[in-house]
């Protein structure tokens, strides 16, 4: 029961890193294009995780064409343009609903595991499913029923990266029976590397990406480490002693964690209508879990933990 209990703290330790992305991705979106932030966001991490990658390269594991096309949507799909759809959202001025919107990747990573791996869906999933984008509208908007172009605009990049790092956990679900998590963790940086870096020379802004300054640096190596590395190592960490149904709970610090920073550091809190779909979104995913765990046969949240 200790272990258990300590589990559990590890993954609410890990989600609340995971919480403070804002605190440093926020202010070098808006001094660096989205680009340029991801591409060295990933040079950072393809640094620290090198031995794994050696480890994985050593290993040289037996891989398919489908499997190798499963890393290239990972690394190239999830890690790197997933990323910079999330860092984009972050311009329009709001740090809070591109993160609470991250809530949505469970019942999009359901989803997609009964379109690409056939796994059965849950009975009550589409009930699930319209609570959780009814969630998913009143976060993303003070107004819900008076929506500008301009709302829209950081709501959609959000809900681009939501579906792209949901569909990467459907895919590296599916590469953990060849490879272990921490190696699949450094191959999808080692491939999002490249593909940011032809997306910084495609948008013509490679000399911008030569152009950071010192607080650039150290903001980067907070943000690739903090909320990004050492929040996944402590989930994962947490997360082999924790009942899936119950990490879905410790799972919460993530978004209360979110508003708590925001609200602090960039006077930005949620609207009364927010708040709804912050419970709304939340209960949707609890109960669809405990359900889940209740039904081994069924597609259930605790199936599709992040990779």
């Amino acid at each position: 029961m200790r272990r258990v209990g300590t589990g559990f703290l590890l993954v609410a330790a890990g989600a609340a890193l995971w919480g403070t992305d804002a605190l440093f991705r926020w202010a070098l979106a808006f001094e660096l294009p989205a680009a340029v932030v991801v591409f060295w966001e990933h040079v950072i991490l393809v640094l620290v995780t090198s031995p794994l990658l050696v480890r994985f390269l050593r290993n040289r594991p037996q891989l398919t064409g489908k499997d190798l096309a499963a890393i290239l949507f990972v690394g190239a799909g999830a890690s790197a343009v997933g990323t910079i759809l999330f860092t984009q959202a972050f311009t329009y001025g709001d740090p809070t609903t591109p993160l609470l919107l991250q809530k949505l990747q469970p019942i999009i990573a359901v989803l997609g595991a009964y379109l690409l791996l056939g796994e059965r869906l849950l009975s009550r999933y589409w009930w699930y499913f319209a609570l959780a984008v009814a969630g998913g509208w009143l976060i993303s908007f003070r107004s819900p029923f008076d929506v500008s172009v301009s709302e829209a605009t950081p709501a959609l990049l959000a809900l681009g990266a939501a579906a792209l790092w949901a569909m990467g956990t459907v895919l590296g679900r599916h590469l953990t029976s060849k490879i272990a998590p921490n190696e699949l963790t450094a191959v999808r940086f080692a491939v999002g590397l490249p593909t940011a870096l032809i997306i910084l020379i495609a948008r013509n802004e490679t000399s911008l990406a030569l152009e950071i300054t010192l607080s650039d640096v150290w903001a980067l190596v907070l943000l690739a480490l903090i909320p990004g590395l050492a929040a996944l190592m402590i989930y994962y960490k947490g997360l082999q002693s924790t009942p899936a149904s119950n990490a879905t709970l410790a799972e919460l610090a993530f978004p209360l964690t979110a508003i708590f920073v925001n609200w602090i550091r960039f006077d930005s809190a949620p609207g009364l209508s927010q708040w709804a779909g912050i419970v709304l979104l939340s209960v949707t995913i609890v109960v669809m879990s405990r359900v889940g765990n209740r039904d081994p046969e069924g597609l259930g949240v605790k199936q599709l933990e992040p990779v």
